[in-house]
């Protein structure tokens, strides 16, 4: 049986962290609120909570049978043990669920640099606070995240826990090309102290299922509706 996402059907966003997991396992899958008028809805309806006992706060959220995920670390911890893109100890599996929180923190940091007042605000209402902080965010918070990666990379390679290609290392793609998007000037620049993060690009990109997966029409494109949003006056 097709495993469910659910997630907003015209961005990236959180969502995409999920899917490209989704297509590395090769799962069979539908990306419920993509399929025609009545996708959204029905996962409004799961989140009103009339059909779960605990329904999810947001998506993207997971449906297996019965079983329902929500939160992209707890999907991927979860996609992660059943389709071999995860350790197999549990004390191997905890550490990259921490990584993968890791990532969780910083990408709310990237959609805090064009809303760091807050979501309810359009950008246009807050434009001087977010110029204020990306200039913060790239001095010193991609810095320390991308380098915490690069650092782990030199020391375990050729992927972020060693040997083995995990979900980190998907979310890691997913990172460098939405910055790409988001910041190309200012990436460029930054892009000379983390070569192996780049590398790791390159062959995550070159994987058969995530490489058909990138050509195909389930890969949504960026946009300025999702987290990763190019706007110049904060590019420079």
């Amino acid at each position: 049986m097709a495993y469910e996402l659910y997630y907003w059907p015209m961005i990236q966003g959180r969502g995409e962290f999920v899917r490209l997991a989704l297509a590395e396992a090769g799962a069979n899958y539908v990306d419920v609120a993509r399929r025609g008028r009545n996708g959204v809805p029905k996962m409004q309806k799961l989140m009103e909570g009339r059909r779960l006992a605990t329904p999810p706060f947001a998506p993207p959220f997971l449906k297996d049978g019965n079983l329902v995920v929500s939160h992209v670390a707890n999907i991927l911890l979860f996609l992660g043990d059943r389709h071999g893109l995860a350790p197999k100890t549990q004390a191997g599996r905890l550490t990259l669920h921490g990584l993968q929180l890791t990532i969780t923190d910083f990408v709310s940091e990237v959609h805090d640099t064009h809303h760091p007042l807050g979501p309810t605000l359009y950008y246009e209402d807050q434009r001087a606070a977010a110029k204020r902080r990306t200039d913060e965010f790239w001095k010193l918070r991609v810095p320390k995240y991308l380098g915490y990666f690069e650092r782990l990379l030199k020391r375990n390679g050729p992927f972020v826990t060693g040997r083995k290609l995990t979900y980190v290392d998907l979310s890691l793609f997913q990172l460098v090309e939405g910055l790409r998007y988001a910041f190309p000037k200012r990436m460029k620049r930054f892009e000379k102290r983390i070569p192996l993060l780049l590398d790791l690009r390159e062959r995550v990109a070159a994987r058969p299922r995530i490489k058909t997966y990138l050509a195909s029409d389930k890969r949504i494109a960026f946009n300025e509706y999702g987290i990763f949003r190019r706007y110049k006056g904060l590019d420079r």
